[in-house]
């Protein structure tokens, strides 16, 4: 069996060897080899490279939640408004239609949405940093009303 081995390896090393040095087309055969070889390098190098990137955001994100929450920093009113705001859109189907109001943490929510939605909404702006109080002030829409903007339909 080993000898089947042997003979079966010094074969496709014949192989390779007149398929790469072969006057007509070798040339050519090892310039893809090569070229592909690089390639090769390049694509583990890129893959490495965004792999170390991805785990040092990581990284940081979790030192900055971790800083956040041992040493909290107060936010300002309009902070808490923009970071409302920008919560709103993954909340709600129409978060242009949500007016928010917020005073010293305290939030005020008015306008329509869905009824479901306005409880996912409530969920998400008590849980948030800053929130003291949520006053819910909002109406809700019936399902496939296509009521929109703050001031909602005229009827």
């Amino acid at each position: 069996m080993n000898t089947i081995l042997k003979l079966a390896v010094s074969f496709a090393a014949g192989a390779a060897a007149m398929y790469y040095l072969d006057p007509a087309t070798g040339r050519r055969r090892r310039a893809l080899a090569r070229d592909q070889g690089v390639a090769a390098r390049h694509e583990v190098e890129d893959y490495a490279r965004a792999k170390s990137r991805r785990a040092a955001n990581r990284m940081r994100g979790v030192l900055a939640k971790t800083r956040a929450k041992i040493a909290p920093r107060p936010l300002d009113d309009g902070q808490l408004h923009d970071r409302i705001r920008a919560r709103l859109g993954r909340v709600v189907s129409r978060p242009g239609a949500v007016e928010v109001k917020v005073d010293d943490g305290y939030v005020v929510i008015s306008g329509n949405a869905l009824e479901d939605e306005i409880d996912e909404l409530l969920d998400t702006l008590s849980a948030m940093r800053g929130v003291k109080s949520v006053d819910n002030r909002m109406s809700p829409t019936p399902p496939g009303n296509s009521e929109s903007g703050v001031h909602g339909a005229q009827h």
